[in-house]
């Protein structure tokens, strides 16, 4: 059992990689962070939106995040690096 702590918010969703190595959570802190599955340690926090994140999901070979926001936008996120790959607009509510 871990307890994974650091979101300054309430967690509104996670996702698990495809591998089962990391989980993804998405909060109301406008962050989405990495997590290592064994040690329970916040790999990356992932900053960018302006809103709450309501949605997080893994690409099917694990090297991209989509996050959905209240920003109205999706972002793509490199997992290795933890850089932004690309910004989606055009939603007019919350994604």
């Amino acid at each position: 059992e871990a307890k994974l702590q650091g979101h300054t918010g309430s967690v509104s969703s996670v996702a698990f990689s495809p591998d089962g190595k990391h989980i993804a959570s998405g909060s109301w802190d406008n962050t989405v962070r990495i997590w290592n599955v064994a040690s329970g340690a916040q790999e990356a926090k992932l900053q960018g939106h302006t809103h709450s994140v309501t949605s997080v999901a893994f690409s099917p070979d694990g090297k991209h995040i989509a996050s959905g926001s209240g920003d109205n936008t999706v972002r793509i996120w490199n997992v290795a690096s933890g850089a932004q790959d690309a910004k989606l607009q055009g939603h007019t509510h919350s994604v």
